[in-house]
């Protein structure tokens, strides 16, 4: 029977999660660190037990010299030695001067042991004769060890002694070798246990970000993560709320922004629609085609000047608008502005007045400076008044920045729209509306309420600043300044 889909998904996603790869990198490195330290653990333990069953061989063999020389004195050959001298499972082997075996006790191992001390001694550079310390070895393939002295008899010969017995009789490794094993599996197991919980539960805010992001969709990007957590996760979460706030604000100011360009679209397109349908409706007066038609174009350059303010924030938006800086003279670009717009504030009645203008050099794109110059003086144009309407633009350098200057003598601004008032399609009052005929009669478009954004998209990008001054009923200053070319 096969396993339901469902289950298989399940096994398949686990083991190709980063769950299962931290589980697998633990238990190899504990794998790893439990080897070394049972390795290093019987490795010591087999080191201190041989080397304590070498020092207790070599105590007992010096015990024993005593006995075996008072026998060799009464015995010249064949020589046997009290059974109490010897524990169970030693070999014993006693060597004349002459390589004739006097004595033995396990005889099926004696004979290797003499030739293994045989040729122990052969490698020795002292002579088998002088050599004074006992000489020791372990056998692996038997377990025993082994510990050759000499006896120095009265006669002057020498004979060789040689002891062996068990290193482990009580079977103290083995039984170390379990334990480690055993110890090893359990601590594993019981790692592996929490090493699961510990990659489970270190995943779990990396679940609640992902099953967050799959309920997340173009039309609701309110919901938010909100990890309490201080650690990394926490501020992936972090910065992930952060950017769905800026997305969130993105789409936001997307949806106004093609509500607030309808809302403006619809109002002249109706406008065209009514004067064209008025017009046609019956033979008129010359005069009133003519003040339809006044009406339309005047619709039309609004229009038009509405779709180029939108395809410049469109473009500046998206980045397509790169600025070519160079080292230019800010007093120079507010000239050509002023020489360009000049005609417009003739049919305004308005004056265009120049205070000084000294030399403020500082690095920027002229194309973009001289649009958002002109923007300025066009919105002071547009929006001064009084008997005698002036303009008055001015340039300058204080301190580390350069700046510009434009004051009207308008209506000016209310405090309580200050903080909205570079915002898209944003309007003051009814003095800062567009009056369809009115600018249709002065052959200017009325404004489209993008002005200032751009001035301050531009001032930006620049890394300068826009500042605003304005007295309700006396005018208003805006100023702009830029870092200083050194």
């Amino acid at each position: 029977m096969n396993p339901p889909s469902g289950f298989k998904k399940t096994v398949t996603a686990f083991f190709h999660s980063i769950r299962f790869r931290l589980l697998l990198w633990f238990t190899a490195i504990l794998v790893l660190v439990m080897f070394v330290f049972s390795a290093f653990i019987y490795l010591n333990q087999v080191r201190d037990l041989q080397d304590d069953s070498l020092g207790q061989l070599s105590r007992r063999l010096a015990g024993m010299q005593e006995a075996i020389r008072v026998s060799l004195n009464e015995q010249d050959e064949h020589l046997v030695l009290p059974e109490n001298l010897f524990q169970d499972n030693d070999i014993f082997v006693l060597v004349n001067a002459r390589g004739q075996i006097m004595a033995s006790r396990g005889t099926d191992s004696a004979q290797e042991a003499v030739q293994h001390a045989n040729a122990v001694l052969q490698n020795r550079s002292q002579p088998q004769d002088t050599f004074e310390e006992d000489l020791a070895w372990v056998d692996t393939d038997t377990g025993y060890g082994f510990v050759v002295a000499p006896i120095f008899m009265e006669t002057g010969q020498t004979s060789l002694t040689i002891l062996g017995s068990p290193l482990d009789p009580s079977g103290r490794i083995p039984t170390l070798t379990a334990n480690l094993l055993v110890g090893s599996l359990i601590t594993l197991a019981i790692a592996l246990g929490g090493g699961f919980w510990l990659a489970d539960r270190a995943m779990r805010p990396v679940q609640t970000i992902t099953q967050t992001a799959r309920t997340i969709s173009e039309t609701d990007l309110s919901r938010r993560i909100n990890l309490e957590s201080r650690d990394e996760i926490g501020e992936l979460a972090g910065t992930f709320d952060g950017m769905l706030a800026r997305l969130q604000a993105a789409f936001e100011r997307q949806r106004q922004f093609v509500a607030d360009a309808s809302h403006e679209l619809r109002t002249p397109l109706t406008i065209v629609s009514l004067e064209t349908s008025r017009a046609l409706e019956a033979r008129r007066p010359q005069s009133e085609y003519q003040r339809a038609l006044r009406v339309i174009h005047g619709e039309n350059e609004f229009m038009s000047h509405l779709v180029n303010d939108l395809l410049t924030l469109a473009r500046m938006d998206n980045g397509q608008m790169p600025l070519e800086m160079s080292p230019l003279d800010l007093s120079d670009v507010g000239l050509e502005a002023i020489e360009r717009l000049t005609p417009l504030a003739a049919r305004h009645h308005v004056e265009l007045e120049t205070g000084d203008l000294p030399e403020a050099g500082m690095l920027g794109d002229h194309q973009s400076l001289l649009q958002m110059i002109s923007n300025l003086i066009e919105n002071a144009i547009k929006y001064t008044g009084g008997d005698q309407k002036k303009v008055l633009i001015e340039t300058g350098v204080t301190g580390d920045f350069a700046w510009v200057r434009v004051t009207d003598n308008g209506p000016g601004i209310a405090p309580e729209h200050l903080p909205h008032l570079f915002d898209r399609f944003y309007r003051v009052d009814q003095a800062r509306t567009r009056a369809s005929e009115e600018h249709a009669d002065q052959g200017s478009p009325a404004g489209s309420g993008l002005g200032l954004s751009i001035i301050q998209w531009i001032a930006q990008a620049h890394g300068g600043e826009v500042r605003v001054e304005s007295t309700p009923g006396q005018g208003s200053i805006f100023e702009v300044r830029f870092a200083v070319l050194q």
